[in-house]
């Protein structure tokens, strides 16, 4: 290669050489404060649209599985009632079985005959009383039924369904309204009516039951489903750190070595002079 004053082409492609490292050092370095391997379109115009499809996806699956959990305390609410109310019920099985007998007078059925009404009052005071998030959920007032999404997308087949008309645990619905234990007929007659009343709250505490399995087995599948989303995202939108780090450190070096060389080419018009 000949020497030349005017125009040192060494020194011009060191230049370029220099400022393409330079470039790679920059995105190198974005990428590691950013965490992210894709920062804009240019970067890759078909993994950033993916990556943002798979991010859509992922937020709505955590959304599903909050309102699938939003469902369970819902139906937890409502059995933990129900619960009460069947402790209640065996209590008041126990008052007839006793008023039933004649080893209590009329004065002692009276007293117990007390505790029944008053029971009997609890039972209604928590059905009207049970509601979630103004929802009344044990009094047949609810607002019939309920929605809960538990899918990313539309469509029925992402829906639970939860009817909380159905459930309805006041004293007159479940039967033992007007029953009393002031005499040993009228304890055998509640006997009766409280059995019926305590399948009554059995079958409405299965039918919660096995929605609340329900929704719980859908939050786990969306929990698992939003973790391979957010994987599959990561991958392609993320810095691989280690890559990064070994990039940069490449490109350092390089780039240091090309501004030594640059001091070197610089000085080839000086050993052009010295020939004139």
């Amino acid at each position: 290669m000949g020497l030349r004053i005017a125009t040192n082409i060494a020194s011009i492609a060191v230049q370029k050489h220099i400022k393409d490292v330079s470039a790679s050092s920059d995105k190198e370095l974005e990428r590691l404060s950013s965490g992210k391997r894709i920062t804009k379109a240019g970067d890759d115009a078909a993994g950033l649209a993916i990556a943002k499809n798979l991010e859509a996806q992922t937020r709505s699956l955590n959304q599903a599985s909050r309102n699938a959990n939003d469902g369970v305390s819902m139906v937890q609410t409502a059995e933990g009632s129900l619960n009460e109310i069947s402790n209640i019920l065996v209590r008041l099985r126990e008052l007839s079985i006793q008023s039933a007998s004649d080893t209590v007078g009329e004065s002692e059925r009276g007293m117990l005959n007390l505790e029944y009404q008053e029971l009997s009052k609890e039972v209604d005071r928590i059905s009207a009383s049970t509601e979630f998030n103004g929802v009344h959920l044990l009094d047949g007032q609810g607002k019939g039924v309920l929605d809960f999404h538990v899918g990313s997308k539309g469509g029925d087949q992402n829906i639970i369904k939860y009817d909380s008309g159905q459930t309805n645990a006041s004293a007159s619905s479940i039967g033992i309204s007007g029953t009393d234990v002031t005499s040993k007929s009228s304890a055998l007659s509640s006997v009766s009516a409280i059995d019926g009343a305590i399948n009554a709250v059995s079958g409405q505490r299965a039918s919660l039951g096995a929605i609340q399995n329900r929704l719980q087995h859908s939050a786990s599948t969306l929990d698992v489903q939003s973790v391979n989303q957010e994987h599959a995202r990561s991958v392609i939108e993320d810095t691989d750190i280690a890559n990064s780090a070994a990039q940069l450190a490449s490109s350092t070096i390089v780039k240091s070595a090309g501004i030594a060389a640059l001091a070197q080419a610089n000085m080839i018009p000086n050993s052009a002079l010295k020939l004139i």
